[in-house]
Parts: structure tokens; C-alpha cells; sequence
């Protein structure tokens, strides 16, 4: 039986194989091409060869630490391969390729929060974790290279899609790089937003939480503007009690006292109102949503909304 069920994960492995109504490629490590963990690339039964197709593109998210790379690239896997998450949602229904990132969360460093993008990870300097933002783009480069020889166009920007700390990771990466993101889809968000400004109430607000060392971290200055154009749909259940802030894997004493002080220490609803009323008055093209009765999950009425959203967008 063991026999078996090896042979069967390892057809499922496979960079050929099937996936839930599309084919599922893996794509090892490249570093010399700028990506130092492998990714996945869910191409569903109904794409158009010859014709321009969006890239759907959603972060990793494990739920838990673990020192062995198979156990985040087999979720990895399944959020490529399966419509229960919503990148694969949203790419089958809008018949569009997605990629999977398979970027670790390593339990012997479990104060870096790899899957969403922390201040830990991001100051990483010569180790395979540096730079995962670029690391991510490198990905998209080589999926748009390999989808050209099937015929298969993408466009410059491509559409993000993310859940708890991947729709955190999302929310950070399209402050970081607006320019590429066409339209954004995020939830399960902690009531906490990555905020389009450098300080707020006369208090800098470092990376995550804002832009006061934006350059410094990321070589570039930050677009406001480009920033605020880019569409995004933001949501939160209403009886969503997941939050991360009090954790020490997501968020360091200085960071948790300042999102406390200036923010709320209560996710809901006065973090997540401030952070939705900060976006309006920043005027960020963003849907902010809080669902009635809704606890810490998307819902097929959510993925819906977000199929509809990025239709409107992408015309």
C-alpha cells in the first residue's frame, strides 16, 4: 500500500500532470535566473492559444513552519491544482494560467514569516530567502517565456489572488510593486492593510506597516499614485477572529505596539475601519468589504465577487 500511495503522489509530482480541469507543470529552482525555489504553473483545459491571457499569480501559504521543502511545496501544489483556493478559483473560471510560488517557511527560523512578507524576511541579505518579491518576478518572467512557446501571451501586469498571510503577503507586494500588479484579491487579512504612507499621527511607519523606509529596503521610491490605481478588493469576515499581530513569528514588540497605539489592539472592527478609512482618504482604488456572519474563509459567494471584480478590471 505504501508502494501505492508513493507511485501515486509521485504521478501527482509530476511536471506533466493533471490538474482539476488543466494541466499542472513544476518548475525547479533556477537561480541563475533569479529564483531560488521551485514554483508551480496551473494552465487550464480551456486556454486560448494564440490569443492574450492574464496571469493569475497567488503566494504560498503553508499554515506552519517546517524545515522540509516538500511539506510546503505538497500545499503548494494543491493551491495550484484545486478550485477550493481562490487563485485556482478565479483562473478556471476566467481560464487563465496561475503560479504557485513553493517559498519555505523554515521552523528553525520561525520569527520570519516568509508566507507573508514580514520585516524579517525582507531583511534578509545573502541566503536564499533574500529578496522574495524579486524572486516572485523572476518566476512570472520565466512562466511568461514558457507560455509564449504554447502560444499562450500574458500581459506585463498580472492579477494576484491571496488568503490570510498570502493575501498579506499580496497586499505588501503590490505596495512594493504597483507597476506590476493589474488587480488584486485578498482576505482573512488580520483587519490590518500595508498603508501608502510614511508616517501617521507624527509616528514613522516602517515597512510593513508603511512606507517611511521604503527606499532603503527596496532600492526605489514608492508610487503613490500608481499605488492608488491599482484595483483591489480587500475583505474580512465579520466573525473573523484570526489575528497575528500578538504573534511573535509575524511581528516584533515595536511593530505590535505601534499598530496597537495608532491602529486598534482590536481587530475588529476599529484596526480594520481604520485601515479601511485610511484607504479612502489616501483615495486607493480598493472594495473593502466586512461579510456579515463570516468567519476566517472565502466562501464560493466571496470567489464569485472576485471572479466579477477582476472581469471588470480586466476588460
Amino acid at each position: 500500500m505504501r508502494n501505492i500511495l508513493f507511485l501515486f503522489s509521485a504521478m501527482i509530482l509530476f511536471s506533466g500532470s493533471s490538474g482539476n480541469h488543466g494541466k499542472l507543470k513544476y518548475f525547479k529552482a533556477d537561480p541563475d535566473k533569479g529564483y531560488e525555489f521551485p514554483f508551480y504553473l496551473f494552465i487550464p483545459d480551456d486556454i486560448s492559444r494564440g490569443d492574450s491571457s492574464w496571469l493569475v499569480v497567488e503566494p504560498n501559504n503553508t499554515g506552519m513552519v517546517s524545515d522540509r521543502l516538500r511539506d510546503h511545496r505538497e500545499k503548494a501544489r494543491r493551491t495550484a491544482s484545486l478550485d477550493y483556493y481562490i487563485g485556482n478559483y478565479v483562473a478556471t473560471r476566467l481560464d487563465c494560467p496561475l503560479l504557485v510560488p513553493v517559498f519555505p517557511r523554515p521552523a528553525s527560523q520561525n520569527k520570519m514569516y516568509t508566507h507573508s512578507l514580514d520585516r524579517d524576511v525582507m531583511l534578509q541579505k545573502n541566503t536564499p530567502l533574500e529578496r522574495l518579491d524579486l524572486q516572485l518576478l523572476a518566476m512570472v518572467e520565466e512562466t511568461r517565456d514558457y507560455l509564449a512557446r504554447q502560444e499562450i501571451r500574458i500581459p506585463e501586469r498580472f492579477l494576484m489572488t491571496g488568503f490570510s498571510a498570502s493575501g498579506t503577503f499580496l497586499n505588501r507586494f503590490t505596495l512594493m510593486h504597483p507597476e506590476h500588479v493589474a488587480a488584486a484579491a485578498a482576505g482573512g487579512l488580520n483587519g490590518l492593510l500595508a498603508l501608502p504612507l510614511e508616517e501617521l499621527d507624527g509616528v514613522p511607519l516602517e515597512y510593513p506597516l508603511g512606507t517611511y523606509d521604503f527606499e532603503q529596503l527596496f532600492g526605489k521610491t514608492f508610487d503613490p499614485e500608481e499605488f492608488r490605481q491599482t484595483p483591489q478588493y480587500l475583505f474580512m469576515g465579520a466573525e473573523d477572529t484570526n489575528d497575528a499581530i500578538p504573534y511573535a513569528d509575524g511581528y516584533d514588540e515595536p511593530e505590535r505596539e505601534k499598530i496597537y497605539r495608532l491602529l486598534g489592539e482590536e481587530m475588529q472592527p476599529a484596526r480594520w475601519e481604520r485601515c479601511a478609512g485610511i484607504y479612502r482618504e489616501q483615495e486607493v482604488d480598493a472594495v473593502i468589504r466586512t461579510i456579515p456572519g463570516l468567519g476566517h474563509a472565502h466562501p464560493d459567494s466571496i470567489k464569485d465577487e472576485i471572479v466579477q471584480f477582476f472581469r471588470e478590471h480586466i476588460r
